[in-house]
């Protein structure tokens, strides 16, 4: 993985555990990495991890077992919700990018459309 010096590290990984549960590579009850399996794995120290843990933890998207690890919770509801949060914050960024381009927001609506027909 490839840090961004703009956010915290931290942040950053807590990003990408939300991504993998979003996209189903993590599903509710699935246990996450050690901290010593991720941090080898990302290349960073094992606090940074557990930092991020504990702000998943914080954010109700985890829980921890003791002796036995952290899980991704269970409540459907709760990772829907953060699948849309995560739409939403990609989408406002996407039209901010957009309107300092000079796009109107008919104009981003008109090349919106495009690409999804051109996807198809």
């Amino acid at each position: 993985m490839i840090f961004n010096d703009n956010l915290p590290i931290y942040t950053q990984i807590m990003n990408l555990i939300k991504k993998r549960i979003v996209v189903g590579e993590l599903k509710g009850g699935d246990k996450l990495p050690s901290v010593r399996e991720l941090s080898t794995e990302l290349k960073v120290n094992p606090n940074t991890i557990q930092r991020s843990y504990q702000e998943l933890e914080r954010e109700n998207l985890v829980f921890t077992q003791r002796g036995m690890g952290t899980f991704v919770i269970e409540d459907k509801g709760v990772i829907k919700d953060l699948k849309r949060n995560m739409a939403s914050n990609v989408i406002k960024s996407f039209i901010t990018d957009m309107k300092s381009l000079g796009f109107t927001p008919e104009e981003i609506i008109e090349l919106i459309n495009e690409s999804a027909r051109e996807a198809k």
